[in-house]
């Protein structure tokens, strides 16, 4: 009698299902723990649920310099993008690469959105230029052969540096194109060895500079050029824009160039310094001075190079003493030197709290390795994506109700634990998504919602092959609980083939996409792993305890478990197993 007991469990199955149970229990109750502890008890919603904007820059590479769009660069210039918008304090903002040349930047709602999408729009490269000449941003007048002023501004204050970025150089513009074409030919001459104060100072006649030799048609050009420029801001749609013609202009070339309010011109030296150079800059209050400065730190090869050029323009007159912050191509700065300067430095003029804030961020992220332009900026209320949350919740309910009625109808008692095991991974989800959303810093957008209702069905799937299993099993003619145990091995090995194929696809869709695909991908992966854990350690479990009751034991006609509806083979295997020990006795060689 004995023998057949022990038979009856040959599949083996899970002898001890209240473990299973409680380690899922276990799991659940710290998991929601955590997530009530953290304070972020519900996902964090992206920019196309929460409100905010999204910006597609593309990037451009200097001509001639096409291969320098790569990998490590777009790399390094989301790093930098991300850096600089965090350092205003948007700490969930995102910036990951789009493409091979894109780069996408999601801005969440909040109070420093607009100051954001300004800073991320500004994203060439930091340089630091000599200044040469410089002059009012309007062309100049038809040339005269007479010199009738200087092209130099009025003396700055005292001080490492001095600053006046909005109109300081055009303090006495009146310049002809004569001495602004004689200003560029000197300038763009080498520097003597040893230049001194007194040889510039010197009042004795000299060889007239219109008696030197022809200046070089490169020369000439860059002086027709710097005559001719008109920085006056131009109309474009509800913005005004400056004319840049540095922009494109390679570091190693003397280029001219606006001031970003468009009332001054410069012309520039090749650049000295760049913005990887910067070890780190901020705006500050000087409590002595009463008044908003920037203070910048290089590093160990910047400080070097700045010493450099700083001791060389120290001994320069005005404005050759001057030298360029110029970022985008655009003049954000201009500050003379009067000593020479090393491992720090401070630019000091007409700032307020915002504007030294801006350029100490500015020169502390601004270092990117290429140029971009902005190809699209979408930005989404709060009430839209409030109203394509609804939407999406109001569909993965529909999905949901469309699940459990059919469960209730084809499976009826069955029913009941699709349900509670649909719950159970339900609530991990969303738990595990609270907690994600500080940990890695996933956030629900629509296409992750779409991933959690496409999950709804493949964790449906898994409770059906392993129900039909079992009624497979019943339909040869077993009784339940030997049923349960021979049909987990095979339905087992079908979940998981089937939920490594959707686990696959989710990993290959999230690598080779980005953007909100990615959410998709993600959701869809976690969701195919939680169905392997809700299986093995829930639905299992629970299927095993319940086969011991009488309603779903005997084959209660709502359980979903009915031989009689099942079609199942008189007799049952069990009663077939009685007929042939009882015929024993009669055996043909006993007879």
């Amino acid at each position: 009698m004995a023998a057949p007991k022990k038979g009856r469990r040959p599949a083996g199955g899970q002898s001890r299902p209240g473990r299973a149970l409680a380690l899922i229990v276990i799991a659940m109750v710290a998991l929601t723990g955590g997530m009530f502890w953290s304070g972020h008890t519900t996902p964090r919603l992206g920019i196309d649920l929460a409100g905010g904007t999204s910006i597609t820059l593309k990037a451009k590479a200097e001509p001639g310099k096409e291969s320098a769009v790569n990998e490590t660069n777009m790399n390094t210039a989301v790093g930098i993008i991300e850096r600089r918008v965090n350092g205003l304090g948007v700490s969930e903002a995102e910036v990951q690469t789009q493409g091979r040349e894109n780069i996408i930047v999601n801005v969440p709602r909040g109070a420093n959105e607009k100051q954001a999408r300004e800073q991320v729009g500004t994203t060439a490269q930091l340089y630091f230029r000599p200044v040469l000449a410089v002059a009012a941003g309007q062309p100049t007048p038809n040339p005269s052969a007479t010199p009738s002023g200087s092209a130099t501004p009025s003396a700055k204050p005292s001080g490492a540096t001095a600053d006046k970025p909005k109109g300081d150089a055009s303090a006495k513009p009146t310049a002809t194109a004569s001495s602004q074409g004689r200003a560029v030919s000197e300038a763009l001459k080498a520097p003597s060895p040893t230049p001194t104060a007194s040889s510039s100072a010197s009042p004795k006649a000299t060889t007239p500079p219109a008696a030197t030799p022809p200046a070089d048609p490169a020369t000439a050009k860059l002086e027709q050029q710097f005559a001719t420029l008109d920085c006056t801001p131009k109309t474009e749609g509800d913005k005004k824009v400056v004319p840049n013609p540095a922009r494109t202009v390679p570091a190693d070339q003397p280029t001219v160039a606006c001031s970003t309010e468009g009332d001054a011109k410069y012309l520039l030296g090749p650049a000295e310094v760049d913005g990887k150079d910067v070890d780190d800059a901020a705006g500050v209050f000087d409590q002595q001075r009463g008044m908003w400065i920037v203070t910048m730190d290089f590093t160990d090869a910047g400080s070097k190079k700045f010493q450099k050029i700083t001791g060389k323009l120290s001994t320069q007159t005005e404005p050759q003493n001057q030298f360029a912050i110029v970022l985008d191509g655009e003049v954000v700065s201009a500050p003379s030197v009067r000593q020479t300067l090393s491992a720090s430095a401070e630019i000091s003029g007409s700032f307020d709290q915002q504007s030294a804030q801006d350029l100490g961020n500015i020169l502390s992220y601004g270092a990117l390795p290429l140029s971009f332009e902005t190809q699209s900026v979408d930005t989404v209320t709060a009430a839209l994506g409030g109203e394509q949350l609804q939407a999406g919740l109001i569909a993965g309910a529909i999905g949901l109700a469309l699940v459990i009625i059919y469960l209730v109808v084809y499976y009826r008692g069955l029913s009941l634990i699709a349900i509670a095991s649909l719950g159970v991974s339900a609530l991990l989800t969303y738990v595990i998504m609270s907690l994600l959303g500080p940990a890695i810093g996933f956030a629900l957008n629509l296409p992750a919602v779409c991933g959690a209702i496409v999950a709804i069905g493949i964790t449906a799937d898994s409770f059906i092959v392993y129900f039909e299993r079992i009624r497979d099993e019943i339909r040869e003619g077993r009784t339940l609980r030997p049923a349960v145990e021979r049909a987990w091995p095979r339905a087992r090995r079908t979940i998981l083939v089937s939920d490594f194929v959707s686990f696959l696809a989710a990993a290959v869709l999230f690598i080779v996409t980005v953007g909100k695909v990615q959410g998709f991908a993600f959701t869809l992966g976690l969701t195919t792993l939680l169905d392997i854990v809700v299986v093995f350690l829930f639905t299992k479990p629970v299927m095993t305890l319940v086969a011991r009751t009488t309603f779903f034991g005997n084959g209660h006609k709502l359980s979903g478990l009915d031989p009689k509806s099942l079609g199942a083979k008189p007799p049952l295997r069990r009663t077939r197993r009685t007929s042939v020990n009882a015929a024993g006795p009669v055996d043909p060689k006993e007879a």
